[in-house]
Parts: C-alpha cells; structure tokens; sequence
C-alpha cells in the first residue's frame, strides 16, 4: 500500500469516529489534521457535541459565459431604532447559524428570555464555529437574520428589549 492511501485512511468515517471517541476520552475541545490539501477540524460543540469540518481543495470550474445581469436586490432595511431596545450583533464576519446542529431546535426564539451568557448563536468564520452569547438581559423581539446567512461585522443578529 502506497504512503497516499494510509494517510488518505485519516479521512474516512471509521478513523473520524475514532477520533471522537478520543477527544471525548481525553477531554479535549479541538483536533485539528491536515495532508496536503485536504484538512479535517474536529471541535467540540454546544453541549460536547461534535462539530466536523471537512475541506478539500475546490474543484477546478471552466469559466461560463456571463449572462445579462440580474437586476439588483432592494438593499436591506436598516432595523428601526426603538427607545427601549438593544441588538446582539456579529462580532465577525461569517455564517450565522440559529442552531448548534441542522436537526437541533434553535438557541433562542422571539419571546426567550436572555442573560448576558446565553448563547444564542453560531457564527462560522474561517471553519470556526464561534457561540455568541447574548451580552444583556432581556426579552428577545426579533431575529434579524435567518439560518445561514452571511453576517458582516457588527451586523444586527437579534432585537432585544431590556430587563
């Protein structure tokens, strides 16, 4: 067996698995393996459970013809300001994800209560899964963006009322 085949083994679902067992042996948070241009992330997630990275190299795409341009998107609506209300906002530019997994139920919903731990979110930035934890107390009013959008910097996440 050629050295590229035992090592490629790395990335199949037996070894991954594996590993997850070890990190939970071990207590550890984060394994992070890479080989040439493929690279596996481990990390362990909301509730120790495991949050899996995989990237390999993209695969190379033959430029298409452009088509006429689509017309442009209304641009979006700055949140109204209101007296009482405060907004949780990205702290980086990302992906914003409202659950900790694709089957789990959100962080938080219009009407949670919230403490300044709460975590209400995830936020991917360069394949790190970021929780965002609330920073106030208060009533949440309104989410702002939904799952898997992309977020800027300081952009408004949630609308919440103070306590």
């Amino acid at each position: 067996m050629s050295k590229d085949k035992q090592v490629s083994s790395v990335f199949d679902v037996a070894k991954i698995r594996e590993l997850i067992e070890l990190m939970q042996e071990h207590e550890l948070r984060e394994v992070d393996l890479q080989h040439a241009e493929e690279r596996i992330r481990l990390k362990r997630g909301p509730g120790d459970a495991p949050v899996v990275s995989y990237a390999s190299p993209p695969p190379a795409v033959a430029a298409a013809p452009v088509a006429a341009a689509a017309p442009a998107a209304a641009p979006a609506a700055a949140p109204a300001a209101d007296d009482n209300a405060t907004y949780i906002k990205s702290p980086t530019i990302g992906t914003f994800y409202s659950r900790p997994k694709p089957d789990a139920d959100d962080f938080v919903k219009v009407g949670d209560t919230v403490t300044p731990d709460t975590i209400v979110c995830l936020v991917e930035a360069m394949k790190m899964f970021n929780e965002i934890p609330a920073g106030v107390s208060g009533k949440i009013v309104e989410c702002l963006v939904n799952n898997e959008d992309p977020v800027d910097n300081n952009k408004p996440l949630f609308k919440v009322v103070p306590n």
